[in-house]
């Protein structure tokens, strides 16, 4: 499974999301390991945490790949409400 694959999968098994979205972004930064993703998350869980506590809680669901090849994601992570309006 590609590390693309399984950030969408962890993600998705951890998080209900409305809308995900994984964007391998490794070509514009490292030659021939996929280590960088962009990374958009809409889930309704999101509603009145602060952008810190989103991103901790899909850094922590992602750990174990942090600990492996990933090197980086740019996370945006929104609530429904705000990615409507986005």
């Amino acid at each position: 499974m590609s590390m693309q694959q399984q950030i969408q999968e962890k993600i998705s098994n951890a998080i209900a999301c409305k809308h995900l979205n994984v964007i391998n972004e490794s070509h514009m930064h490292s030659k021939g390991t996929d280590s960088h993703f962009k990374v958009i998350v809409v889930s309704e869980e999101f509603l009145g945490k602060r952008l810190l506590q989103r991103h901790r809680q899909i850094n922590e669901i992602l750990k174990e790949e942090f600990l492996s090849d990933l090197h980086s994601v740019t996370l945006k992570a929104f609530s429904i409400q705000e990615y409507d309006e986005f």
